[in-house]
């Protein structure tokens, strides 16, 4: 009550709110482009035109995301000088070249993304497929700069004093920080994970309601298959930043899997309640946790007793439950893809079961809820700090008042923009749907023939 009755409260509401929404469109700008440019690339070299026509149809996916995304990224980036400004005024010119990076990064991907749409009918079919590339590109390095921002906030250096006004700065410590090598790639592999099952998901619903045609099952196998090899290899990485964690920002950790005692032999609990006395309800597994630390039950873990209590993170049972979800749902993709992967191993198709559409078409869901608490561990994790040890966020917040009216009017504005951008998406899939339809016609390729026609399931 005492943080809600201040500044702070709205502040941190309106940011957790904005970046949550945000983060859903960065990914889909980061991976769609990928898996616009694989369906092209199937295309030409197999002289596909149904792969041709699932290229061009995510190209305009890619360009009203984009859109979208401009607006959301651009309310964040006023955000954090209007709610932040003393962590903003103090700190700019250490993490402003990374936002200078994103900035380059965000213009030449819409330039790009323009001639790649436009290329259809202008360019020859491999010039236009290069056209692409710098797509790709550029959102990999956005991604990796705003992420670089994210991490040097968890662990900062290249930068003195480290109190009063920053006088020195180093920008290649600032950018390749001790945070950036687990970070950035788990951010990357989140937005080609939760992009290839929610494009997946799209096209399951689509087979389940008797669209068995070659299209949605292309629609349905390039997107999965990127994120089914992307999950495992996001579970490993996960592994070595909770590791990490562990030994860079202890705290973190000790909220995250809500350790009380600093001690060895610590139990790992699956949920349960965490209690300023210990761990109420939910699975324990004896040793568990400091194994997973240091590869022993012996291994001694850093617990919140080591530390004030107002050194330590808020809402640790939230916490807690945000990065158990963030696993579980983690483990039951590998266990979707390993399901997946044999199939076709066996018989070069996708499971014949209605059951595996199913589970297909709730992979999107389940992808962004474990994004979302992928970001929750993150952000809730650090607090009290905006800058770790360095400077408290409560330091960093506005003085200005009305922020809860300025939390409504964006709340208002992202309702808004989310029911357009769904409405839109929704009107050119009908559109696409529709017999009549011709706009979509492949410019390129292979342009003999009626449109694709349904064939049977089990079909190539």
């Amino acid at each position: 009550m005492l943080i809600f009755a201040s500044d702070l409260g709205p502040a941190r509401s309106q940011m957790a709110f904005t970046l949550g929404f945000h983060i859903i469109l960065a990914s889909l700008g980061v991976a769609l482009p990928a898996m616009m440019l694989i369906a092209n690339y199937v295309g030409l070299r197999r002289n596909d035109r149904d792969a041709l026509l699932l290229a061009r149809r995510w190209s305009k996916a890619v360009a009203v995301t984009f859109a979208v995304g401009a607006v959301t990224g651009t309310v964040l980036s006023f955000e954090f000088g209007l709610l932040w400004p003393a962590f903003t005024g103090r700190f700019g010119e250490v993490f402003g070249v990374l936002f200078a990076i994103e900035g380059i990064c965000f213009f030449l991907e819409a330039i790009f993304i323009a001639i790649y749409i436009f290329g259809w009918k202008y360019l020859s079919p491999w010039k236009h497929f290069w056209s692409g590339v710098p797509v790709v590109l550029t959102g990999l390095g956005g991604a990796f700069s705003v992420v670089a921002v994210n991490s040097w906030m968890n662990q900062p250096q290249g930068f003195s004093p480290t109190s009063g006004t920053v006088t020195s700065v180093q920008p290649l410590k600032v950018i390749f920080n001790p945070a950036v090598p687990y970070e950035v790639p788990h951010m990357i592999l989140a937005a080609y994970l939760v992009t290839g099952f929610i494009v997946a998901s799209i096209y399951a619903v689509g087979m389940l309601r008797g669209r068995r045609d070659r299209l949605h099952r292309l629609g349905l196998l390039i997107p999965l298959t990127v994120a089914c090899i992307a999950t495992p290899i996001q579970f490993a990485v996960g592994d070595t930043a909770a590791r990490a964690i562990a030994a860079d920002q202890p705290i973190k950790f000790a909220a995250m899997e809500c350790v009380q005692k600093t001690s060895t032999h610590v139990t790992e609990y699956i949920y349960g309640r965490c209690t300023s006395s210990g761990m109420k309800g939910g699975l324990g597994i004896p040793g568990l946790d400091s194994f997973l630390v240091g590869w022993s039950p012996n291994t001694q873990v850093t617990g919140l007793d080591s530390v004030p209590a107002d050194d330590r993170p808020p809402a640790d049972t939230m916490l807690h439950w945000a990065f158990d979800t963030m696993v579980g749902i983690c483990t039951v993709l590998i266990a979707l893809g390993a399901w997946f992967g044999l199939a076709w191993w066996r018989r070069r198709d996708i499971p014949r079961t209605k059951w595996f559409l199913r589970a297909c078409a709730l992979s999107g869901a389940a992808a962004v809820v474990a994004l979302e608490c992928g970001w929750i561990v993150t952000e809730v994790g650090r607090q009290p700090w905006i800058v770790y040890n360095v400077m408290r966020t409560s330091d960093a917040v506005t003085r200005a008042s009305g922020i809860w009216i300025t939390f409504g009017l964006v709340l208002a504005l992202y309702v808004a923009l989310g029911t357009t951008l769904i409405v839109t998406l929704q009107a050119m899939s009908r559109r696409w749907r529709s017999a009549a339809d011709r706009e979509d016609e492949v410019p390129y390729g292979p342009d003999t023939g009626p449109p694709p026609a349904a064939v049977a399931e089990g079909s190539p």
